[in-house]
């Protein structure tokens, strides 16, 4: 067989040569360079294909997420007191006191197959005969808080304005994740409205929580991914006088942003994100391709968080067990994390333990001894008081689209600022976060901090806030001095 093939392809070569009258060795040569030329011109199409920039998908503004048809809408902008009422309080602490025992780990296992239940023993105790509620819910409402409608949900919001005159003041827009809510900036919140030296600015500070998550109302309506929720939150800041804002972000609220800086791009001055991805398939064509030279595409420092993608991808296969349950059965994953207090915390802070540091799944803790238990059961409190875990976790489930997918394709103008702290759940080098933030002004690296920095360290992450809209201010000065 090999010979036919064999003397077949003499054959071919022959008769091509005698029809272009060159030699056999001039046709090989020949063909080698079209065969060059012609590869280089599919990487050249393939490329500028990944590149492309599509059309803005058409989005309803003022779509309603209500219950029932749309109605007119009541405007006022409401005061607001988080109460944890007595008979919430002994409802959760009869269903604690009244759990079945707990399963031991097994011998020499820590957290390595998920929440340690000797250290979760301990956690319950204290939510039932420490954790004062009520002084808890006081603490929360020593930053102001509203509640206004908004396209047929109630959006809870702090709104926390600088005590001070003379100095130009940023309207700031701040945004959580999941399983958290606006407490996450309790401690943040107030570094933000106090001024610094050396700064002549200070921010008036919105941190809402989004549809669904803490006290924010959720919809019984399909379709409310993170663009329709960058859409809600853009029309609060409206309804609260602000034409053109800024925002920080982290998790989903990351999402959030990401979709509104794309979307309304003259409306947002300047981005900051713990967070930031650029989701345009270019960007995973070279984080591919950056694998093969990772010290030539980043900081030889900080190539441990990308790479090598093997143990990148072991990591996600470990952790995200939870993200795929949610992003296709939220609602069977709820009834248990509903009717369960135990198991509702066992759940959350185990994933919260794990992206504060992935790399004490080897501790009882599981990486929750960097925060502190009061904050952790303040977020897990908020979640069952307002029976949310549901609400938020559909999040996941609604999260991609057809619409998002598109705007997630779309680069945006808008001037970012990332901060990237040690344990981050995911990170992207700059050359890859460029191919969606094209105007990147300010990127910082902590060698300690996790996913949910404003719990952790929230004072390393006001300070970068305030770096990075001080890099944000000067790149506006300076487009506006171009114009």
């Amino acid at each position: 067989m090999r010979a036919v093939v064999t003397s077949l392809y003499t054959h071919v070569l022959n008769c091509l040569s005698s029809f272009f009258n060159i030699s056999s060795d001039q046709l090989m040569l020949k063909g080698l360079t079209i065969i060059i030329a012609l590869i280089a011109i599919a990487t050249y199409g393939f490329i500028s294909y990944l590149q492309r920039s599509p059309e803005l998908p058409e989005i309803d503004y003022e779509r309603w997420w209500g219950n029932g048809p749309k109605v007119a809408e009541d405007g006022t902008v409401r005061p607001f007191k988080i109460e944890f009422n007595d008979t919430m309080i002994a409802d959760l602490k009869s269903r604690l006191k009244n759990r079945r025992p707990l399963t031991k780990p097994l011998e020499g296992i820590k957290s390595e197959y998920g929440m340690n239940t000797i250290y979760l023993e301990k956690v319950l105790n204290y939510w039932v005969e420490k954790y004062d509620f009520k002084e808890r819910a006081n603490r929360l409402n020593d930053l102001p808080r509203y509640k206004t409608r908004i396209q047929g949900l109630d959006i809870h919001f702090i709104r926390m304005k600088p005590k001070v005159q003379g100095m130009k003041t940023l309207p700031l827009l701040v945004l959580h994740g999941w399983p958290s809510s606006s407490k996450e900036f309790q401690k943040v919140v107030p570094l933000l409205t106090t001024p610094r030296t050396g700064h002549d600015f200070v921010f008036e500070v919105i941190a809402a929580d989004l549809p669904g998550f803490g006290f924010s109302e959720g919809t019984n309506k399909p379709g409310l991914s993170g663009l329709h929720i960058g859409v809600i939150l853009r029309n609060l800041m409206r309804r609260l006088g602000f034409n053109q804002f800024y925002i920080h972000a982290g998790d989903w609220g990351s999402n959030v942003a990401t979709h509104m800086i794309t979307v309304f791009p003259d409306e947002i001055l300047g981005y900051h994100s713990t967070f930031a991805i650029s989701f345009r398939p270019y960007s995973f064509l070279k984080l591919f391709l950056g694998s093969f030279v990772p010290n030539f595409v980043m900081d030889p420092k900080y190539v441990n968080r990308v790479y090598p993608l093997t143990d990148l991808i072991q990591y996600f296969l470990r952790e995200t067990g939870y993200l795929h349950i949610q992003s296709t059965k939220p609602d069977t994953i709820g009834v248990g994390l509903t009717d369960s207090p135990a198991g509702l915390a066992a759940y959350v802070m185990e994933k919260i333990g794990v992206c504060t540091n992935r790399d004490q799944t080897n501790t009882d803790h599981g990486g929750l001894a960097a925060l502190e238990l009061e904050d952790l059961l303040d977020t897990v409190t908020i979640l069952w008081n307002n029976n949310c875990i549901v609400t938020s976790s559909r999040l996941y489930a609604e999260g991609t689209t057809k619409e998002t997918r598109i705007v997630d394709n779309i680069p945006t103008k808008v001037p970012t600022a990332i901060v990237n702290f040690r344990y981050e759940v995911l990170h992207q080098p700059e050359w890859m976060l460029r191919d969606k933030f094209n105007n990147l002004v300010h990127f910082t690296f902590y060698d300690y901090g996790g996913h949910f920095a404003g719990l952790e360290v929230p004072k390393e992450l006001a300070d970068d806030i305030f770096k990075g809209m001080l890099a944000i201010l000067e790149f506006n000065k300076k487009k506006s001095i171009n114009l």
